[in-house]
């Protein structure tokens, strides 16, 4: 069973203004090949969720400006430590999608002035360490929300607290988009609006920082700190193997 959300209609962009497309952003700023590997994800389980809504139309922006995406439906991930060793598929495929990524978008609502559960709990089912693997550090990351009030900037604020906590770069530019109904037809896509201009804004910029920092991101994230426990640990297993083979 797969989790990755099937994206309708990728190459239909009805409040695109084409004119004023540039459909490689990141050209100059480095390689954009192989494309940019994106990983969606959205934090509402409704039947018609925004901020999933949000995220499609992300998705089908960042394909236009060359990107691969691969949208994450969150319907049975487990609440953290609610399985034993975190041993659920859901939870391994959530892993794999951000291994396999070079950036991530979070789009979460906003629910009494946060991000919600579900939201969150996606966060939290991916470590800083896997084996050795990093699931989050050195990728870029855009954030936006879906408001059903006034527009607000709380879950985009935590969710960058997040980016940061999760070792990411976080892109300068963000999306909100207030009572986010009044923004999707019946077909449930975006009408033409400064919210959806704002969404192309985001889209573009993090394509560009995920080409800029491709050949970077390793050298970003080098610690000292890392390398030092990382020497400190294979001086201790050189001495065990000394002492075992002394015996």
């Amino acid at each position: 069973m797969s989790r990755l959300r099937p994206l309708a209609d990728p190459a239909y962009l009805p409040a695109l203004d084409r004119p004023f497309v540039i459909d490689r952003p990141a050209l100059g700023l480095g390689d954009d090949q192989p494309p940019p590997r994106i990983l969606l994800l959205y934090g509402s389980l409704r039947a018609r969720s925004f901020s999933r809504l949000c995220v499609e139309e992300a998705a089908r922006l960042l394909r236009l400006f060359g990107a691969e995406t691969r949208i994450f439906d969150p319907s049975d991930l487990p609440l953290p430590d609610q399985t034993a060793g975190d041993d659920h598929p859901a939870v391994h495929e959530l892993r794999e999608l951000s291994l396999w990524s070079e950036g991530h978008v979070w789009c979460s609502p906003e629910r009494h002035g946060q991000i919600t559960g579900v939201m969150k709990t996606q966060i939290d089912h991916l470590p800083l360490a896997i084996g050795g693997m990093r699931p989050t550090q050195g990728r870029t990351l855009a954030v936006m929300q879906v408001s059903a009030g006034s527009q607000s900037f709380n879950s985009v604020n935590t969710l960058r607290l997040l980016g940061r906590w999760m070792r990411m770069f976080t892109i300068p530019n963000q999306s909100s988009v207030a009572m986010a109904y009044k923004e999707f037809g019946d077909d449930d896509r975006m009408r033409a609006s400064s919210y959806y201009d704002r969404i192309v804004d985001v889209m573009e910029e993090l394509v560009r920082f995920t080409v800029m920092m491709r050949p970077h991101a390793a050298q970003l994230v080098d610690r000292y700190s890392e390398r030092k426990e990382a020497g400190m640990k294979s001086l201790a297993e050189d001495h065990s193997a000394d002492a075992i083979g002394n015996r």
